[in-house]
């Protein structure tokens, strides 16, 4: 059998509720993780040789970048995009720092 996994997968560092509660993954694919995620993270990690046709397929659709027909590189894909660095998008330009502090001038309130 391919993707054998002795113990449950769970990654509390980034997802604290679990796989299945985090709200990223579908119910399938939360379980796909769970039962086969350390066989993924050591064909990922090339700590583990493939052991099968499909275990191969899987290591070069991940280095590949894009899963066509497996779905555990689908699903190992998706959980490296979670996991991965989030971009920030600003809503502002950052100030200039030119000598725009010369043409300041303050206003002193005359309300007396």
């Amino acid at each position: 059998m391919s993707f054998e996994s002795a113990k449950p997968f769970q990654d509390f560092a980034h997802f604290p509720r679990g796989l299945r509660r985090c709200g990223e993954f579908t119910v399938a694919e939360a379980q796909l993780l769970e039962q086969s995620g350390h066989a993924m993270l050591a064909l990922y990690a090339q700590q583990r040789t493939p052991g099968c046709e499909e275990e191969q397929r899987f290591v070069e659709q991940v280095q590949q970048g894009s899963a066509s027909d497996s779905k555990h590189a689908k699903v190992w894909l998706k959980y490296l995009k979670v996991i991965g660095p989030k971009r920030v998008h600003r809503l502002c330009s950052p100030m200039t720092s030119g000598n725009s502090d010369d043409d300041y001038e303050p206003v002193e309130d005359s309300a007396d």
